[in-house]
């Protein structure tokens, strides 16, 4: 199978060092090094952003200032001038075209979280695309306490269902309708450990809390439905995180990985300076077109959704959230390593693990020195998954609770049967 690339390469750079290899069976990527994440971060800084946003904004540099706007949110980066030139983009923002609006208001969601309210709703008002009207509703509901924009979302959800006059139900603003106006249901966790959920099938599951900013755990249930446990009985387990630099919601492409049920279908090498070369584990939704899984595999997948999920689950939308996804055109969402510079992150929760476009990741330390890989998660969990048998199968993503901490093996324990 031809590998799919899933990469954090979104923005255009003149530096690009990566050297990927392998030392015996030590995996190298060069870009790690200490220098050259140095030079990495000198030429994000002064290039992708400074230089970039010292354009005019026309039509014709719509597409530098886009590579700004990546590069802000993989750095998480401000400054009282940069600040300035994302207001200055909000004065023309309804003549710019709509890739340029989404990636700003992917922007502005990660950065600016709280910052541009009115501006969001502005626009929310103006556009006529679905998935821009879906980032900004989302953006205006992280900061609606009150519930003062629900009914306005709604009532302009059925203006554009008039003006588009699709018959076909649209999945972003089906989400939307769903988040305001069904309530959250419990669910027993134990429904989708225990053996008779997607039975006789290799399941990877990741566990993950309601705020992506806490890690994960990832977990392998074996065909014959026990979970992986070492020859001390104890439990397989690696952190794993969910989030995207966005950390919009996951039907939304870019956003968290989204919750549900994913078709695993065999291990894949990336060659993208972010990924690295520790194999991955390849990955499709629901409806996915994808370069390398025929269509008619991921339609079935998507017509037969529904009969997979467990019957306590049946009423759970937040369980299709990949359904949906993969409806709306999501792709490309994988489990892998990573070479991404975690001090970016170091005041995070999640350090060191670093986000991504919206796949799974795992920690991975690479030597500043010579770049060889020193600690790999994503290796062992590859591992664990050949020794279950492989890539094959399911993958589950499935949020527990909004404890504000990371998921730990004690919070799974209680679910697993013997």
């Amino acid at each position: 199978m031809q590998n799919r690339f899933a990469s954090l390469v979104f923005f255009t750079i003149a530096f690009n060092a990566t050297v990927l290899a392998q030392t015996g069976n030590t995996p190298v990527a060069t870009f790690t090094t200490k220098q050259n994440r140095i030079k990495e971060y000198r030429n994000l800084l002064n290039n992708s952003i400074k230089k970039n946003l010292s354009l005019p904004l026309t039509d014709s540099t719509e597409e530098y200032w886009q590579d700004a706007f990546s590069a802000m949110e993989l750095l998480q980066y401000h400054s009282p001038w940069i600040d300035g030139r994302v207001k200055f983009a909000f004065d023309s923002i309804t003549i710019r075209s709509d890739e340029f609006k989404r990636a700003f208001i992917e922007l502005v969601y990660s950065n600016y979280p709280r910052q541009f309210v009115s501006q969001v709703a502005y626009l929310l008002k103006q556009t006529t695309n679905s998935r821009l009207f879906a980032m900004c509703s989302e953006y205006l509901l992280m900061n609606d306490e009150k519930g003062t924009y629900k009914d306005s979302i709604l009532k302009r959800i059925d203006e554009l269902s008039l003006i588009k006059n699709d018959s076909t139900a649209n999945p972003f603003f089906t989400m939307l309708q769903n988040k305001i106006l069904l309530p959250s249901k419990p669910f027993p966790l134990s429904a989708i450990t225990e053996a008779s959920f997607l039975k006789n099938e290799i399941v990877l599951f990741s566990f993950q809390r309601k705020n992506r900013n806490y890690p994960g755990l990832a977990m392998i249930r074996k065909k014959n439905g026990e979970f992986m446990q070492d020859t001390d009985g104890v439990y397989f387990s690696v952190p794993q995180l969910a989030r995207s630099l966005s950390n919009m919601p996951g039907y939304i492409s870019n956003g968290n990985t989204p919750q549900g049920i994913f078709k695993m279908t065999g291990f894949g090498k990336s060659l993208g300076n972010f990924i690295g070369p520790t194999e991955n584990i390849q990955m499709v939704l629901p409806f996915e077109k994808s370069e390398d899984i025929p269509d008619s595999v991921t339609m079935r997948f998507g017509n037969d959704y529904a009969s997979l999920v467990p019957a306590a689950y049946k009423d759970v939308y937040a369980f299709y959230e990949a359904w949906y996804a993969g409806l709306a055109g999501r792709t490309e969402i994988i489990a892998h390593g990573t070479t991404v510079n975690p001090a970016y992150y170091n005041n995070q929760p999640y350090y060191p693990l670093t986000p991504t476009q919206g796949c799974l990741c795992t920690k991975e330390i690479w030597s500043e020195v010579n770049g060889k890989r020193l600690i790999s998660d994503q290796q062992k969990l590859v591992n664990a998954l050949k020794t279950a048998g492989g890539a094959k199968g399911y993958c589950v993503v499935i949020e527990i609770d909004d404890a504000q901490k990371p998921v730990s093996l004690q919070d799974i324990l209680p679910y697993l049967q013997k």
